[in-house]
């Protein structure tokens, strides 16, 4: 497994192209694998390509992926990097990739660590009784947490809670029968983004619904409670629509206290 980051040049228009799009931004991860065909199916078990854009400023994207494979990402220096800079420089190719694995290795129950994650939380719901039920993005950060503490036992880690001294409110809570989770937990939601866009046309399917997607990005804090459940979900994602950017995990050390 790698991990690798790559610096968007937001001012080049093939950068906008992808930042656009997160089915051209998907093509263009794929397209980083030489043994990937495009024809290949993600496995439905197993270390899967994951990617994910971190917006740190207006004018700072960082592209992460998360890889089975070590990438080549000439054509992205090429489309939306800094070439000129990777071709005086040998050692500095444009992008960073490292070894993933010594870290799903090492890690153990009850260590603690940041986390970053962005996704796409959904639940199934039905707006009649005789309708089937229909796929529904949680649109409120109570539920969009919701979603994810839901999901926190089966992906090997509980997110921590906060101190009763930083609660803003008395148990965390808004109302007896409502939790509050942004003041209970040590969990932010944020980078709301409502996506639309058209499938490219199979001409073997004819032209395809345009997709719809809700996504936020979680930051907080968790505790491992399972490393073999945790190393399943860094390398296989969570939640839906992992092809469009969604699902990575990433883990940060916290900072030591003085």
């Amino acid at each position: 497994m790698h991990l690798t980051r790559f610096r968007v040049n937001t001012a080049r228009s093939g950068a906008r192209r992808l930042l656009s799009s997160p089915q051209a931004m998907h093509a263009a991860v794929m397209s980083s694998f030489p043994a990937l065909l495009p024809t290949d199916t993600p496995p439905t078990d197993g270390p899967r390509v994951l990617w994910r854009l971190d917006h740190t400023t207006r004018a700072e994207v960082m592209l992460y992926i998360v890889s089975p494979d070590r990438p080549d990402l000439t054509h992205l220096v090429e489309q939306a990097g800094w070439p000129a800079a990777a071709a005086a420089d040998p050692n500095q190719p444009g992008w960073q990739s490292r070894p993933y694995g010594p870290l799903l290795d090492r890690l153990t129950t009850q260590e603690r660590w940041a986390f970053r994650l962005t996704a796409n939380p959904v639940h199934h719901a039905r707006r009649k009784d005789d309708e089937p039920t229909k796929r529904t993005a949680h649109l409120t950060p109570t539920h969009q947490m919701g979603w994810l503490l839901k999901r926190q036992e089966t992906c090997g880690f509980r997110v921590l809670e906060k101190t009763h001294a930083t609660r803003l409110l008395p148990s965390g809570t808004t109302h007896t029968s409502q939790p509050h989770h942004g003041d209970r937990y040590e969990l932010t939601v944020h980078d709301k983004r409502t996506l639309a866009f058209d499938k490219h046309t199979n001409p073997q399917r004819g032209r395809r619904p345009p997709v719809s997607l809700v996504t936020v990005t979680f930051d907080g804090r968790l505790e491992v409670t399972d490393p073999h459940l945790l190393r399943r979900a860094l390398t296989q994602g969570i939640g839906k629509a992992k092809a469009y950017g969604c699902g990575l995990l990433t883990l940060a050390p916290l900072p030591t206290a003085r």
